[in-house]
């Protein structure tokens, strides 16, 4: 069941690509039953980003196709580790918990119903990260990304260069959690310390 020792894993869609995805999830599957997947968009919300600046349409429309974009990406981190499977439900994710596999967020059902989450590319799956780890009571949020996390994780210096979202700030704001970024050095250490509690990658400072 999801609890405070559950940790919710942003992976980034950078890594759609790249070498380091397969030795990710091969990492992450060793955590099963004890962490979450936040997918990133990657190259699929790259497109739908492209089809707006084509096509005209709005932010609402936008909003809703990105978070299909996750789905996407979802999907294929499910095809790729038989660990992961995909759930769009706190019920979905405890039930995958439960049965010590790692369930991958499908958003698109929780997130147009919620209330405080604005059609804005400002939210990306660094927030969403967050807001999940909200709602299931998790301890912490381990953003993964696909370049050496930085010394300094300052979240203002964070946002300023454009390693998180514009919107985590306000995402994390009131919520009993720690944030972490980590990059591809922090492989070698995250099922360890995913096991043991210990923190990955280096703690997000929030001021």
């Amino acid at each position: 069941m999801a609890s405070r020792e559950t940790t919710v894993i942003k992976l980034g869609g950078s890594h759609a690509f790249a070498p380091h995805l397969r030795p990710w999830l091969h990492a992450i599957s060793r955590c099963a039953g004890r962490v979450v997947v936040v997918p990133g968009g990657g190259p699929f919300a790259d497109a739908v980003r492209e089809a707006q600046g084509k096509m005209g349409f709005d932010d609402r429309a936008a909003h809703h196709m990105a978070l299909l974009a996750m789905e996407q990406y979802a999907c294929a981190l499910a095809s790729i580790e038989p660990a992961l499977v995909m759930a769009d439900s706190p019920t979905g994710i405890r039930q995958a918990l439960g049965r010590a596999q790692v369930p991958v967020w499908s958003p698109v059902r929780m997130v147009l119903g919620a209330k405080d989450i604005p059609w804005s590319w400002a939210v990306t799956s660094d927030s969403l990260a967050a807001w999940l780890a909200g709602q299931l009571g998790a301890r912490r949020i381990l953003l993964v990304k696909h370049l050496a996390a930085p010394i300094d994780c300052d979240l203002a210096r964070l946002v300023a260069h454009a390693v998180v979202d514009e919107a985590l700030p306000r995402f994390l704001q009131g919520l009993d959690l720690e944030a972490y970024v980590a990059g591809p050095s922090d492989l070698a250490t995250i099922v360890t310390a995913i096991r043991e509690g210990s923190p990955v990658g280096v703690r997000v400072t929030l001021q």
